[in-house]
């Protein structure tokens, strides 16, 4: 029988409940939580547009009739910060109130006058140059802003916040230590007082997870891991009494998106870890290469659905999910999306994580020594890529996607450098289209096997493009109610690694490439309407904001180190009253794989990381005599290898900053090589 005491805080739960439900706790900004509720509009004040993260604008005082006259209204260099080889510039602006927020790859964050370009006031993270457990480029992909506030990840693994009027930090709070093998790399989201933050490091053997902060003070909420423990959900799918899981990746490289109605937050994983090594770890891996969804308040699991099942291709999700409300057989439907470097979009019901178009399981080729899963999921529809390599001289075999390897290099498209990867992908609701970048590039998989030490890489094998194989890219619009491709462009360049799109209500989408030009495009035909040269790698997703009146597209520029393009530090702003024209373009970058630059004659000295290129062997080609000693110094940031592409011939080992190491070529022949660590660094030795 219930006593008087428990009646009574009973009634008064339910009081207050009651009382919650008619006046509900008023949100940390309210400002900012209406304005990313909605399509962006005048301001861009989250990195996705809003919580969708479908990049769409309702401004069209820029439309397909006058795109034509856009001119440059300003350009502004950033101080330098960021300008080097090793560094990527891919972040979205954010503008509120006539004022732009920008970050760079070394976590430097400038707030500018976003009429005339105008620097305001710059934050410099003072982030140690000698970090050494960044995968792929020192990136940082945007800012997130709410109750004064903006906030960054960074590469050492502190979350920061400054305040948006001085950039004075207003606290810091460290997620994990880089020495450990975790960087954010992520562009954050804030809504409803919290701030969500992925974190990256999926080569390293990390555990992933999403971190939910308190934004007025940095304190941690939750988290929210992305592989299992011992007898939690998904434990199963990891072999039993094993600590592989632990270890195992699934680090989340995206912006979320977050729906309020339904109160759940929306994120996809990364690779398995070790990338290419499947050995050891039987199962399907959850939840590597996922969809999720979480309760937003709590980080409690409400669905998942695994992409690539046992990943051993580093087919990682990588590309923000999209939200967009669709139609599909007569019936109103809320839909989730996301890009996958398999060369699908996956199409969802991010109510429950179903299927809206269909997504077959279906068998796969096989090989018991790496535990392959016995099906994969195949959506319905069109990849935006190419899915079966050629056979080219030099290699065995050639294969299609889910093919297999083990210590005999396989060729195969989509390569784990392909498809969709980074970039993120805008939806149009009057198109009802999603616009994906993709990469096609080759690679020959291999796999080795590695041991675990903790804070050093651990991918179990390699994939590298074929010496004079091609590499580009394509640019497609999907249809959301199908999945098939409505138009699709083939590019000269890969712009599926970190570029991205965004799309107006004035029928236009606009892009960058990596040689430099800015291109918009008529959002519903794909027909090229504009072009304009910036000078530097184009490879950041742009925005649109407006300031007294005048509509401005506004896109960063400083390259991107993994597609080879300029790099610099500039900030563009166009709009119809512009008066600037275009640079000249800089270096285009490579479009067959190998080495570039003259091949040096007598050179027995090799110095990768070097002349402010990090991911670089310099002199990448020499021409020596049988018997010449060659000395390989690594004079970079990252370890770095120079390690033969044929691996049984010769190896220097993974080289910390300022190791070396000495090769005598005793016979003649041409050696090309990579860095085994960044499989896109190429050398070449002439032996005579």
């Amino acid at each position: 029988m219930r006593r008087p005491g428990q009646r009574a805080i009973a009634v008064a739960t339910t009081l207050s409940l009651l009382l919650l439900l008619i006046h509900p706790a008023l949100a940390a900004d309210p400002e900012i939580d209406r304005l990313i509720r909605g399509p962006a509009g005048k301001d861009w004040v989250t990195n996705g547009g809003n919580l969708t993260n479908q990049r769409y604008s309702t401004l069209k005082q820029i439309d397909t009739t006058n795109v034509a006259q856009l001119k440059g209204a300003w350009m502004t260099r950033l101080k330098g910060s960021g300008a080097g080889g090793k560094y990527s510039f891919e972040a979205s602006p954010l503008v509120k109130d006539g004022l732009m927020y920008v970050v760079t790859g070394n976590d430097d964050v400038f707030a500018l006058n976003a009429k005339t370009g105008a620097i305001i006031w710059e934050y410099w993270s003072g982030i140690d140059q000698k970090i050494s457990t960044v995968c792929c480029g020192w990136v940082n992909r945007g800012l997130a802003m709410g109750e004064g506030l903006l906030f960054s990840g960074q590469l050492d693994a502190n979350f920061v916040a400054l305040d948006m009027k001085t950039g004075e930090v207003k606290w810091k709070t460290p997620l994990e230590k880089w020495e450990n093998g975790y960087t954010i790399t992520s562009a954050p989201l804030y809504y409803d007082g919290i701030v969500y933050s992925g974190i990256s490091g999926g080569e390293f053997g990390v555990r992933g997870r999403l971190t939910a902060l308190d934004a007025k003070t940095g304190a941690i909420l939750w988290r929210s891991y992305t592989l299992p423990g011992p007898g939690e959900r998904g434990s199963e799918t990891w072999p039993p009494g094993t600590d592989h899981s632990m270890r195992g990746g699934a680090t989340i490289w995206n912006t979320p998106a977050l729906d309020p109605d339904l109160g759940l937050i929306y994120f996809v994983t990364g690779n398995c870890g070790p990338d290419y090594d499947g050995s050891m770890r039987e199962g399907d891996n959850l939840f590597c290469a996922s969809m999720m969804a979480l309760k937003a308040k709590t980080g409690e699991y409400v669905w998942h659905f695994q992409q690539v099942h046992h990943d051993i291709w580093d087919y990682d999700a990588a590309s923000p999910v999209v939200l967009f409300d669709t139609v599909i057989n007569g019936q109103p439907r809320k839909g989730i999306a996301e890009a996958g470097r398999t060369g699908w979009v996956y199409i969802l019901d991010r109510t429950n994580g179903t299927p809206l178009i269909g997504i077959d399981e279906k068998p796969v080729p096989q090989d018991p020594r790496q535990k392959t899963a016995k099906t994969q999921p195949i959506p319905r529809g069109d990849a935006t890529v190419p899915q079966c390599a050629e056979l080219l001289p030099g290699y065995e075999k050639a294969g299609c996607i889910f093919d297999t390897f083990w210590e005999t290099p396989v060729l195969m498209q989509p390569s784990g450098i392909g498809g969709t990867n980074w970039s993120p992908v805008p939806y149009s609701p009057d198109t009802g289209y999603f616009y994906v970048p993709g990469t096609v590039r080759t690679s020959a998989f291999t796999r080795f096997g590695d041991k675990y030490v903790q804070g050093l890489r651990y991918t179990g094998g390699s994939q590298s493009a074929p010496i004079g194989s091609p590499m580009y890219g394509t640019f497609t619009a999907i249809d959301g109610t199908t999945n098939k491709i409505a138009w699709q462009h083939k590019t000269p360049y890969r712009v599926g690694g970190g570029g991205g799109s965004s799309v107006t209500a004035g029928g236009l989408v606009f892009r960058g490439e990596p040689d430099g030009n800015f291109l918009a495009l008529d959002a519903k035909t794909g027909k090229e309407l504009w072009r304009f040269q910036t000078g530097f790698g184009a490879d950041a997703p742009p925005v649109f904001y407006e300031v007294d009146g005048e509509q401005y597209v506004a896109v960063a520029t400083g390259g991107n180190q993994l597609q080879g393009s300029a790099y610099g530090d500039a900030v563009w702003a166009f709009s119809l009253k512009g008066q600037f024209g275009p640079l000249w373009p800089p270096p285009a970058p490579q479009t067959v794989a190998g080495p570039t630059g003259p091949i040096v004659a007598g050179a027995d000295a090799v110095k990768a990381g070097a002349n402010n290129v990090e991911y670089s062997f310099a002199p990448a080609r020499i021409r020596i005599k049988t018997g010449t000693t060659v000395t390989f110094t690594n004079v970079g940031d990252l370890p770095h290898s120079a390690t033969s592409m044929d691996r049984g011939k010769w190896d220097t080992g993974v080289l910390l900053k300022g190791q070396s190491k000495a090769i005598t070529f005793a016979q003649p022949g041409n050696f090309y090589y990579i860095c085994l660590p960044h499989p896109w660094q190429y050398g070449q030795v002439i032996v005579e």
